[in-house]
């Protein structure tokens, strides 16, 4: 059975992983019991990486580093979104982690109900960012703007104005991952304000 992606190991099965580790294949089971132990440690070993709120921290800022923090172990540990959303967040590292995020909302005037949506959109928001900026080829640069994709055929040109007018305000304006994602991020948390009860 294959285990995800873990820095750049590969696909993994218990055999391919103990070749790796130089052991033979039943001493992994001294350690661990199966591929759900490894897997809910891989989730245990990335969480803690990202920035969680300090008691009495603004929460909007407690969320907007806790975004920009999450976005980038993330994008560096791709394949943990997909263990995050399939096996929950049930270890210890990933339950602090969670539970600093409601506390901080509920702390700072969100009930419990809109401290869960909250959390849910910031997640959803995020990991889609992560998921667009890594399906892009290889060959794309982080900054989008430093290779503007080519001008479409002038053929076509009359048939798609809406799309040139963009190509063209591309070229001049300076697209980027990072800016994108934060104004996508301060739109989401000035509408998260009207429900804070503070």
């Amino acid at each position: 059975m294959a285990v995800a992606d873990a820095d750049g190991i590969g696909s993994l099965t218990i055999r391919s992983l103990a070749q790796h580790l130089g052991v033979k294949p039943m001493s992994v089971y001294h350690y661990v019991s199966g591929k759900e132990e490894i897997l809910d440690g891989m989730v245990e070993l990335i969480v803690p990486q990202i920035e969680i709120p300090e008691p009495g921290a603004d929460w909007r800022e407690a969320m907007r580093r806790r975004a920009i923090s999450a976005r980038e172990v993330l994008s560096q540990h791709s394949w943990v979104i997909g263990l995050l959303e399939a096996r929950g967040l049930s270890g210890p590292a990933a339950m602090r982690y969670l539970n600093a995020i409601l506390g901080n909302l509920m702390a700072t005037g969100f009930n419990i109900e809109d401290a869960a949506h909250a959390f849910w959109l910031l997640d959803c928001y995020i990991y889609g960012q992560v998921i667009q900026e890594t399906s892009m080829t290889p060959s794309t640069p982080e900054d989008p703007a430093e290779s503007p994709p080519p001008a479409p055929e002038q053929a076509t040109m009359s048939e798609y104005p809406h799309l040139i007018a963009m190509y063209e305000h591309a070229q001049t304006f300076g697209y980027t991952f990072d800016g994108e994602f934060e104004f996508g991020l301060e739109l989401i948390l000035d509408g998260l304000e009207r429900y804070r009860s503070a």
